[in-house]
């Protein structure tokens, strides 16, 4: 029995060494946690973006998380109300159309305000971004347009958000905005790793961007960094840089350049009473005023113009005539650069895939095309319709309103002179255009992009989060504190008991 109890107190002691190194492990341990898995808390933002295009405005609500991504936020669309009637433009001109329009613009307002949080409502920026429509009043009728924005302005300020600007945007940020967009809905900006941290993409591929609006379109896609010029704009985003070519022709949106070649019909006839139009189904006949035609800085007035005249329009359906009087608007030939585009506008060639969207995807959709698909079938698909009768369009078609589909023919064959003679898609580039309206149910325009830039200047609210609370954390201080005393005292007891 003597021989065993040496043996016991070896034990005791090296039970109560290992139970002293592990409390001081522990304490170790929990004091670390508290100090380096602590972590911030950054509250939801919230911002409001209103586009008000040519034809009709757009109120968009964006959230993202307060802590930035290498300096600009992630940004997720939370709404998107579309304002009833006509855009802003058109204000000022009919005090009935214009009350309702405003009318039309609180309800949306409303819907927004209570899509957000009542506590954030008063940290909640507003922006609003006037585009070609307002840039075309802008020259027309300067003294209109600013009583327009300082009406818009005293609306917006009086509501319960951070009011910021009301401005006319240029073309070239509208441009630029379309890209950021498409390429940040795309995961081409920010992806997330396998740690579901965000990183940058591999291979830095990025989408070209071509928006077709009422009163303008434009054209952006990344180039080498080396290319500038007043079309060439350097970005930063995520922390990255990009060299952007962009470019937005004013008066080349759907709606003005129908007016163009409308322009081209008349000047070809001779009786205002009987004017043969190849661009209108046969079949479809239409009574339009001069003022409809002319009442636009795109076109030139005729020297006996008179706004109040009639004019009478046959449709006749001729594909090839259609055609040939859309690319009468644009000038091919011009061009002092490398290459140009149209109108002596330079532009380097396209590469790489490009996402076409508002008018170019309504555009397309209607002729039954949607996605990708060759130029070839493009073209095919334009003349069956142009050359199809209106009855046979209205039956086929009845979800499109007429005042919509009769102009489906003149627009498909500005799309194709668009894309193949101004922007110079040839029959393999053209497979590369993807025609979509949405990207992950996110609607594709440049107020995402003009927010995700605006979110690197927004502050946020920012709260520290620790690993455990205060409480936890005294108390698990004090209990391994406590076991290293115990531990100290017991190993004191057994060496004292051994020594004597």
């Amino acid at each position: 029995m003597a021989s065993k109890q040496p043996i016991g107190y070896n034990c005791c002691i090296a039970g109560v060494l290992l139970l002293l190194l592990a409390s001081v492990a522990a304490l170790v341990a929990v004091a670390v946690i508290q100090d380096t898995w602590r972590f911030k808390d950054y509250s939801s933002e919230y911002g409001i973006v209103i586009d008000s295009g040519s034809s009709r405005s757009n109120i968009y609500l964006y959230k993202w998380p307060g802590e930035k991504e290498n300096e600009t936020g992630v940004v997720t669309e939370q709404m998107n109300c579309r304002v009833a009637g006509n855009g802003i433009s058109e204000m000022k001109v009919d005090k009935e159309k214009g009350a309702k329009s405003m009318a039309a613009f609180k309800v949306c307002i409303k819907n927004i305000t209570e899509a957000i949080p009542a506590e954030k409502r008063n940290t909640t920026t507003l922006f609003l971004g006037a585009t070609a429509g307002m840039r075309l009043l802008q020259g027309l009728d300067e003294q209109r347009s600013s009583e327009i924005m300082e009406d818009v302005r005293e609306y917006l300020s009086s509501l319960p958000f951070v009011f910021q600007n009301a401005s006319i945007i240029s073309g070239q940020e509208e441009g630029l905005y379309g890209w950021i967009t498409v390429n940040y809905l795309m995961g081409n900006l920010l992806e997330k790793n396998t740690w579901n941290k965000y990183v940058r993409p591999q291979g830095e591929k990025t989408v070209g961007s071509m928006d077709l609006g009422g009163a303008s379109t434009q054209i952006a896609f990344a180039v080498q960094s080396n290319l500038s010029g007043p079309d060439y704009l350097p970005v930063k985003l995520y922390g990255y840089p990009y060299n952007v070519y962009t470019h937005s022709f004013l008066c080349y949106g759907k709606h003005e350049a129908g007016r163009m070649i409308l322009d081209k019909v008349v000047r070809e006839s001779s009786d205002p009473n009987y004017i043969p139009n190849p661009c209108y189904p046969k079949g479809y006949n239409i009574t339009l005023g001069a003022s409809y035609i002319y009442d636009t800085q795109c076109n030139e007035k005729p020297n006996d113009y008179n706004p109040d005249q009639q004019l009478f329009f046959v449709g006749t359906g001729n594909s090839d005539k259609c055609l040939s009087m859309v690319k009468r608007i644009f000038d091919f030939q011009t061009c002092s650069s490398t290459q140009c585009s149209f109108n002596g506008v330079e532009q380097p060639p396209v590469t790489g895939d490009f996402m076409a969207y508002a008018g170019f995807f309504y555009t397309s959709s209607a002729i039954g095309l949607e996605g990708t698909f060759d130029l070839e079938q493009f073209k095919a698909s334009c003349t069956k319709f142009c050359e199809e009768k209106w009855t046979v369009l209205k039956e086929e078609k009845p979800f499109i309103s007429e005042k919509y589909l009769r102009t489906y023919c003149v627009s498909s064959h500005y799309v194709f002179t668009l894309l193949a003679d101004g922007y110079k898609f040839d029959k393999e580039t053209w497979k590369n255009i993807n025609f979509q309206k949405e990207v992950k149910d996110t609607n594709i325009g440049w107020s995402l992009g003009y927010m995700l830039s605006l979110s690197n200047m927004i502050p946020s609210e920012v709260k520290e989060i620790l690993p455990m609370t205060d409480p936890l954390f005294a108390g698990l201080i004090f209990l391994f504190s406590a076991l290293i005393i115990i531990t100290v005292v017991l190993v004191f007891i057994f060496l004292i008991r051994t020594c004597y």
